[in-house]
């Protein structure tokens, strides 16, 4: 269940991840901050955030530990940059909400914002996932809903993201045009990031 670490590579690998979760965590922040609405989980996270009085990031961490116990019980397989991943994205994502103002009433620049974070994400996402460390925990249910239940790809995250969408709405999370614009977007930027970082795939 759980991939074996490469020592060998260990070092650059766990930089190059740091990297790309460090981007990834800008990216988020820039999303919040921009006030157009975030991705599906972000609108969920968010929305928890606030009922629980608690960071956004902490809020992620949570997140992470939540999903990756569902992903575990249908016996996903996980590896080391699983657990990185839901360790390192949310301090990065609470240290950059520090530094990065809320942007209200400027429609070029929450656009601007809105626009660099989903770039941001697309080229975060083809890093890490370019180390074949292990799927996030939010891939892996994903990819664990796939296997146990023989649905396609397409199929399990889109219920995967329309359920933590409207829930994230039902208790006020941040929905807006920037919520469909990362839908219709982060798809494409991903698939550009491969290409860019000259990424392929990871089949095992």
């Amino acid at each position: 269940m759980f991939k074996p670490i490469i020592w060998k590579t260990f070092p650059r690998d766990f930089l190059r991840i740091q990297i790309g979760f460090a981007i990834f965590g800008l990216s988020i922040a820039f999303l919040i901050q921009a006030n157009l609405g975030t991705g599906a989980w972000g609108v969920l996270e968010v929305g928890l955030a606030n009922l629980l009085h608690i960071t956004p990031g902490t809020m992620t961490v949570i997140s992470g530990f939540l999903v990756l116990s569902g992903a575990l019980l249908m016996h996903e397989q996980i590896g080391w940059g699983t657990l990185a991943n839901i360790l390192s994205i949310g301090p990065w994502l609470d240290l950059f909400l520090r530094f990065i103002p809320s942007v209200n009433d400027k429609s070029l620049v929450q656009i601007s914002m809105l626009l660099s974070a989903i770039l941001m994400m697309g080229f975060a996402s083809a890093i890490y996932i370019g180390t074949d460390a292990g799927a996030g925990p939010r891939d892996s249910l994903m990819l664990g809903l796939k296997r146990t239940t023989g649905l396609s790809l397409r199929t399990a995250r889109t219920i995967i993201e329309i359920t933590v969408v409207t829930i994230g709405w039902l208790i006020g999370g941040p929905v807006g045009i920037g919520t469909l614009a990362f839908a219709l977007l982060i798809g494409p930027t991903i698939q550009w990031g491969f290409k860019v970082l000259k990424v392929e795939p990871h089949h095992s």
